[in-house]
C-alpha cells in the first residue's frame, strides 16, 4: 500500500521524520500552547495592575486570550485565570473557557473513537 502524504507515519513530512511520530508533535504543541496561555494570563494581570498607574500600558486583547484557549491552551488558560485571579469575574471567561475545554475533550474523544473504530 502506498503511503499518503496526509497520514503522519514517520516518513512523510519533515517534522514527522525528525520526531518519528505524530504524537510527540501533538504533545509538544499542547505543552507549548498551554504554557503560553498560562503566561499570557499572568502577563495581562501584571499589565492590568500597571495600567492603574500608567494609562499608556497596553493590555492583552481578550480575543488573544480566547484564541490561545481555542488553539489547545484551554487548560493553561483556566489555570492562569485561577492562579493569577484574572478575569474570574467575567462571565465570558468563567463559563467560556470551561466550555472550550469540554468541546475540545469531546472532539478528542470523537477523533479517538473514529481512529480506533477503523
Amino acid at each position: 500500500m502506498e503511503k499518503s502524504l496526509f497520514l503522519p507515519d514517520g516518513t512523510t513530512v519533515t517534522g514527522f521524520v525528525v520526531l518519528g511520530d505524530f504524537w510527540p508533535l501533538l504533545w509538544i504543541w499542547l505543552i507549548a500552547v498551554n504554557a503560553a496561555a498560562f503566561l499570557v494570563f499572568g502577563l495581562d494581570k501584571w499589565k492590568a495592575k500597571r495600567k492603574a498607574k500608567n494609562e499608556a500600558v497596553r493590555r492583552v486583547p481578550e480575543k488573544t486570550l480566547f484564541l490561545l484557549a481555542i488553539l489547545g491552551g484551554s487548560v493553561g488558560a483556566i489555570l492562569g485565570m485561577r492562579v493569577f485571579h484574572h478575569k474570574t469575574l467575567h462571565r465570558r471567561f468563567r463559563y467560556g473557557l470551561p466550555a472550550i475545554l469540554v468541546l475540545q475533550l469531546a472532539l478528542a474523544t470523537w477523533i479517538a473513537w473514529r481512529v480506533l473504530a477503523h
